[in-house]
C-alpha cells in the first residue's frame, strides 16, 4: 500500500499537537510537528546572538539549523547538533517572539522545502505521517490524503492553553495566555492561512469536545476519508 499522509492545520490552543499525536498513534503513523521547526530556529538565533529582525540572517540560520527531530509520537524529539531542546522551545522566550521567524518568508521557504522532505521520508518508513502546522493543507502538502483544519473557539483554545501552561483556566491565567494565543495568530495569519479551511479542507471545530472525543473525531475523518479514496 501506498503511504498515507494525513495534514492537520490549526491555530494556537486548537490541540492540534496533542490530538495529531494521539492519531498518528492509532493508526501506526510517524508524526511530525512543523511548529516545533520554527522554535527550534529561534533558539538557535537567540543562542547565536541573531537580530531575529535581521531577515537574511535569520534565512541563512535556517538553512544551517543542525536539527534532528524524532517521528515517533511517543517520543517527538528536537535536538540541535544533539542536544534535546524540547523543552527549551516552549519556554515563554520562545513563545514571544517566534512569530518572528514564523512570518520571514525566506526561513518559511527553507522549512517547507524540508517539511515536504521529512512528510515523505516518514510515510514511506512508518507507512503514513501526520504531520501538523499552519500551512501544511495548502502549502505544504496540497495534495496529502486526508486534509483536515482543527480548530476551536477563541475562549476554548485560551482555557485549554491556560490549563496546560498555567494549571489553571482562572481570570488571571487566561490573561497571562492570551498574548500568546491571540496576538501570534493575528501575526501568523498575515502569512499562513490556518483561519478557514481552504477547498477540499475539512473542518473539525473541537470546542464542545474533550481530548478523546477530538481524538475519535478526527480519527472517524481520517477513516472515512481513506475508505472512499480506496
Amino acid at each position: 500500500m501506498q503511504p498515507v499522509v494525513v495534514a492537520i492545520d490549526g491555530p494556537s490552543g486548537s490541540g492540534k499537537s496533542s490530538v495529531s499525536r494521539a492519531v498518528a498513534r492509532h493508526f501506526g503513523y510517524g508524526y511530525l510537528d512543523t511548529g516545533a521547526m520554527y522554535r527550534a530556529v529561534t533558539v538557535y538565533c537567540l543562542r547565536q546572538g541573531i537580530d531575529l529582525s535581521d531577515a537574511d540572517a535569520v534565512v541563512a540560520a535556517a538553512e544551517e539549523l543542525p536539527l534532528g527531530l524524532g517521528a515517533d509520537p511517543d517520543d517527538p524529539a528536537v535536538t540541535l547538533d544533539e542536544e534535546d531542546i524540547a523543552a527549551a522551545i516552549r519556554t515563554s522566550e520562545v513563545s514571544a517572539v517566534v512569530s518572528a521567524v514564523a512570518t520571514n518568508l525566506g526561513v518559511r521557504a527553507v522549512l517547507q522545502d524540508a517539511q515536504r522532505e521529512l512528510i515523505d521520508a516518514i510515510a514511506e518508513d512508518w507507512g503514513g505521517v501526520v504531520a501538523e502546522g499552519r500551512d501544511i493543507t495548502t502549502v505544504v502538502a496540497p495534495d496529502a490524503d486526508v486534509r483536515v483544519l482543527l480548530t476551536a473557539s477563541e475562549e476554548a483554545r485560551l482555557a485549554r492553553r491556560s490549563t496546560e501552561l498555567h494549571g489553571s483556566a482562572d481570570e488571571a491565567a487566561v490573561a497571562a495566555t492570551h498574548d500568546q494565543i491571540v496576538r501570534r495568530d493575528r501575526d501568523d495569519s498575515t502569512v499562513s492561512q490556518f483561519t478557514e479551511a481552504a477547498d477540499g479542507v475539512v473542518l473539525l471545530d473541537t470546542s464542545a469536545l474533550d481530548f478523546d472525543g477530538s481524538v475519535g473525531a478526527l480519527v472517524e475523518i481520517v477513516t472515512a476519508t481513506l475508505a472512499r479514496a480506496s
